[in-house]
């Protein structure tokens, strides 16, 4: 998705991504933390980027065209 303005960079929700959606997460000043308006997750910061970095991670060779899967 598109971020609209040029503030602070939007985070996809890692609750809904899992589940193939592509949900951004909004910011709580107040509270000083994301959620999602979907689910109902809320994370600080820092744990929104450790569960994208887990998403990349389960997801890195989805666009990898496989060839053999044997294992010789």
């Amino acid at each position: 998705m598109a971020q609209a303005g040029k503030g602070k960079l939007n985070f996809r929700c890692p609750a809904c991504f899992m589940r193939d959606l592509d949900i951004d997460m909004f910011y709580d000043e107040d509270s000083r933390e994301y959620y999602c308006l979907r689910c109902c997750y809320t994370g600080s910061e820092a744990d929104v980027q450790q569960k994208n970095r887990m998403a990349r991670f389960r997801y890195r060779a989805m666009a990898k065209r496989f060839q053999r899967f044997d294992t010789r």
